[in-house]
Order: structure tokens, then C-alpha cells, then sequence
């Protein structure tokens, strides 16, 4: 069985946007080649990426023109690759196509669907966007976080979860701090189901 992996970026009052639409580009980011290389390595190793919508088309508009233009490092260039190259689920109620080696998931039964998803997949699925990251996680499907915090406090944005309110438990998996202040912490959801409910 596959494991969803929410892996996101965030300040240490656990906000993934200051400002609405800043999609991953804000100023308070510390984003360095190191970074980056860790990123793409935890990249390739995916067997899945799922993302919602707005995450979505936020990357579809930048990585895959990346990996061609050669003002960029080596290290982003590389990723525009590795995002355009792999398996991918886009979660929209209102898509009808996508390319980059994207299929869609929509309608009224996407999580049951993205359980059973779940349930046949060998291997670790990223989940990107924090609408679907929520709504994994009410249904008891959302199995770790991968958090690369920043060393910033926001005090306002979009938080980790939308309008999520109960306490989640967590098992710490893997941690490691990086040389512009940023520290990532893998952990294990404890609720997480370890079968399908479908």
C-alpha cells in the first residue's frame, strides 16, 4: 500500500502562503541550491504525485518550461524535469484535460477514489495543496508530513491545513537542519488507516 506524504514549505507558525498566490515564491523563503537538491532527490524517489488544483496549475505554469531555460541553476532545471516526468494526479472538479503525464480525478467521490488509489500504489505519493492535504486528512488517509520549515514567523496567510481544528498526533520519522536556517521534520500521522476503506 502507498503512503500520502503532505510535503510543504512553511514558517514556523505553520503558514504555506503570506500572501494569497505567493505559491511557494514568498520572501521569507530560504530556498538554496542545497535545498533544492534535497527536494529533487525526495522527488524522484516518488511513485505518485497528487495535487489539487490551485497547487497544480501553479507548478504546471513554471516547472516544465525550467527544465529549458538556461538562465536557471542546474538544480531547478533538473527539477523541472523530474516534476514534468512523473506520475501525476490532478484533483479538480472542474479540468477536463492536463499534460505532463497528469490524469484527473474529480467529482463527488475523488477521496474514495484516491484511497483506492492509495490501497494499489507501491510506494510514497506526494500530496500538494493544502485544500487536499485537509481533506486526506479528515478522512484518515494522510499518512506522514514532510515540513521543510523556514525560519520566519508570518503571523497572518494560509495556514498547513484549511479550517482543520482537531489535535493531530504525530511520530517524528527524520529530521535534519540545512545551512540557511531551514529544518526538516518528517513525521508519522498516528490516525492514519493502514487499509483502504473503499
Amino acid at each position: 500500500m502507498g503512503r500520502f506524504i503532505y510535503s510543504m514549505q512553511v514558517s514556523l507558525d505553520l503558514r504555506i502562503e503570506q500572501v494569497p498566490g505567493d505559491n511557494g515564491a514568498g520572501e521569507w523563503l530560504r530556498v538554496d541550491e542545497e535545498l533544492h537538491r534535497e527536494a529533487n532527490a525526495r522527488t524522484r524517489t516518488l511513485a505518485l504525485m497528487v495535487h489539487g488544483r490551485v497547487y497544480y496549475e501553479a507548478m504546471e505554469e513554471y516547472w516544465p518550461r525550467s527544465s529549458e531555460d538556461a538562465s536557471l541553476p542546474d538544480v531547478m532545471r533538473e527539477y523541472g524535469e523530474i516534476w514534468t516526468a512523473k506520475p501525476k494526479v490532478l484533483v479538480s472538479r472542474t479540468r477536463r484535460s492536463a499534460g505532463h503525464n497528469t490524469r484527473i480525478i474529480g467529482g463527488d467521490d475523488a477521496i474514495e477514489r484516491l484511497a483506492a488509489l492509495r490501497a494499489e500504489t507501491d510506494g510514497s505519493i506526494s500530496v500538494g495543496g493544502a485544500a487536499l492535504a485537509t481533506q486526506l486528512l479528515r478522512a484518515g488517509l494522510l499518512d506522514e508530513l514532510l515540513l521543510f520549515t523556514h525560519p520566519s514567523i508570518l503571523g497572518f496567510g494560509r495556514p498547513l491545513f484549511d479550517d482543520y481544528d482537531l489535535p493531530i498526533d504525530l511520530d517524528l520519522l527524520e529530521q535534519r537542519s540545512f545551512e540557511q536556517g531551514v529544518t526538516m521534520h518528517h513525521y508519522a500521522v498516528r490516525d492514519a488507516k493502514e487499509t483502504s476503506s473503499c
